[in-house]
């Protein structure tokens, strides 16, 4: 079956399709498989995800080019498990979804390469999906959740409300400037000898500590608009942790908690009133049924998603957050995105090329800048 086959079915709509996902956009090896028939709720078959935490440990953060060795060899066997724990072979799939960006390079071509490959000897319809899309549309694959939406997108590299209107169609409503809080996570961590990733070190710390202790900034709050930023937040750790060193000849237990608490809380104050902001755009659009969504990896941080609830039933809009196993990168979201792309009539040709960066939101204004690869979110 080709795209093309697949555009003219005429019983689209309600033809049953199992589409397998590859995802490599940073360092997580994933693959899965999704079947969705039209009548029901989208089944999950198989969801592989292979992490290199160990792999990046001494460094301090992901290392690109270990990552794309690591996806290089790892990526068919994953492949292989996600099929045999689906029960499923090449045969019966009728699709292949890759993420052909946003990411690092070398990781976002290893999964194209080898999707290209599969489609090349199957003969079957390859889709290039952004890795950000995936994300977004999550809340569909697990809550049927109608368009239009409010998804805040929140992760190691992005930040950004978006009003999600269909398979293809974002409306960024603002984002950061600098840093994603997960980016900001991470510096925290490795700043108080934490070790990564960052963003699960600081929350676990942050339980035994004060969040009122020190008073960090919450940058950019006190201004209109939904746009955000987290650079100066980690400004601000830095000395407030070098001021505990000198006075106290080193980083003590306790500051080390009280100092992640205190960051964590002011993370959580920008989100939830960037939120609530966003959440008064969006209702001015009157939907039906009022949703925000929160979906990428800092989603898994529990305080963050309760205040976030909290925003959201303040506002009378409901709230989804995706399973935690769906927050951080994984390939369920890219074969979903896939199967939307074909439902939506909307499939690309197999000749698409990777891409270091791909906003979703391509009419929007830059907001870190533009170079020659384009516009960065």
């Amino acid at each position: 079956m080709t795209l093309a086959t697949l555009n003219k079915t005429p019983a689209l709509e309600s033809t049953t399709l199992t589409v397998l996902g590859i995802e490599s956009s940073c360092d997580d090896t994933a693959a899965a498989v999704i079947r969705h028939a039209p009548a029901a709720a989208p089944a999950i078959l198989s969801n592989v995800v292979w992490g290199q935490t160990d792999l990046h440990a001494d460094f301090g953060g992901v290392v690109p080019e270990i990552a794309a060795r690591a996806h290089a060899e790892k990526l068919d066997l994953a492949v292989e498990e996600a099929l045999a724990e689906a029960c499923v072979t090449l045969t019966d799939l009728d699709a292949v979804a890759v993420t052909a960006g946003p990411g690092l390079i070398g990781g976002v071509l290893s999964g194209v390469m080898l999707a290209r490959g599969i489609a090349t000897a199957t003969g079957l319809p390859l889709l290039g999906v952004n890795h950000l899309a995936g994300h977004a549309l999550t809340p569909r694959l697990t809550d049927a959740t109608p368009f239009p939406y409010l998804m805040l997108l929140v992760s190691g590299g992005h930040c950004q409300f978006l009003l999600v209107k269909g398979a293809d169609s974002f409306t960024r409503l603002g984002g950061t400037i600098d840093d994603a809080p997960g980016e900001a996570f991470d510096k925290v961590a490795k700043l108080l000898a934490l070790p990564q990733p960052g963003g699960p070190s600081v929350e676990t710390a942050a339980q035994n500590g004060d969040s009122a202790r020190f008073a960090l900034p919450r940058p950019l709050l006190d201004r209109p608009g939904c746009d955000m930023s987290f650079s100066g937040l980690k400004t601000a750790v830095l000395r407030t942790r070098d001021a505990l060193v000198a006075e106290h000849g080193g980083l003590r237990e306790q500051d080390r908690a009280d100092l992640c608490a205190s960051f964590q809380a002011s993370v959580a104050d920008l989100l939830a009133g960037k939120a609530r902001r966003a959440i008064a755009l969006y209702m001015d659009l009157s939907p039906a049924q009022p949703t925000l969504a929160v979906a990428g990896g800092v989603a898994a941080n529990q305080t963050l998603r309760a205040v976030l609830q909290k925003a959201a039933q303040d506002a009378g809009v409901q709230f989804l957050a995706p399973p935690l196993a769906l927050c951080t990168d994984n390939a369920a979201m890219i074969a979903w995105a896939g199967i939307e792309q074909i439902r939506a009539g909307k499939t690309a040709p197999q000749d698409f090329v990777a891409r270091p960066r791909w906003p979703l939101d391509t009419e929007a204004k830059p907001l870190i800048g533009s170079g020659k690869k384009g516009a960065k979110a």
